[in-house]
């Protein structure tokens, strides 16, 4: 298992060893003390989802209030998908910047986001499935979000799907009326850099 930083900090792609055979292939897809050797804090696991999207769906971009925040750890064990990690701590050194990683049924790569940071993805494929173990529950008063189309960010979606069929972004009604960065940040729904960083810092002790 390889673990890496993305360029928005605290964030870490992990891409498993695929042990393959005739009968088919196994592989360790999450390993939580290879994870905190890596990130220096545990992933206590309090709720697991997981949903189905079509082609094109985006979902995002989320987070949540910190502290608690809502750490993710998120892979895809049907279909394809582009994961996307968006710093929105205001006071960042990377304010505003995010970063991708492909996560599909090939590879088996996952992905750390550690709280404080905003996630989201397009299914790149019908009937795709991603799976996600979280650090603290959901709560809705504590929970918002930031339009992923917003061109200040400026993700760079895909417009095509993993077998060449163009896609069209499909969002949910909640997504769609979510505020920009800019306005999320006017309205001060975004977490502070500081406060994150002492936060997992508390984490690490």
């Amino acid at each position: 298992m390889e673990i890496r930083e993305l360029k928005v900090g605290d964030a870490y792609e992990v891409t498993p060893k695929i042990l393959g055979d005739s009968r088919g292939a196994f592989l360790e897809w999450f390993r939580a003390d290879r994870l905190q050797e890596t990130t220096g804090r545990r992933l206590d696991l309090l709720q697991a989802n997981a949903s189905i999207s079509r082609a094109g769906a985006v979902r995002g971009i989320h987070f949540a209030d910190v502290p608690p925040g809502q750490a993710k750890y998120v892979s895809c064990p049907r279909g394809a998908l582009l994961d996307v990690v968006v710093d929105i701590r205001v006071g960042s050194p990377t304010f505003g910047a995010w970063d991708t990683v492909l996560l599909d049924d090939v590879d088996r790569r996952g992905v750390f986001v550690s709280e404080g940071l905003g996630h989201g993805f397009m299914a790149l494929e019908d009937d795709t499935m991603i799976s996600y173990l979280c650090s603290a529950p959901y709560t809705p008063a504590r929970e918002h979000g930031v339009h992923p189309l917003d061109p200040a960010i400026g993700i760079e979606w895909p417009t095509t799907g993993r077998n060449g069929a163009p896609l069209e972004p499909l969002l949910s009604t909640k997504d769609t009326e979510a505020p920009s960065l800019a306005d999320a940040e006017q309205q001060e729904l975004l977490p502070s850099y500081d406060a994150v960083q002492s936060f997992l810092a508390s984490l690490r002790g």
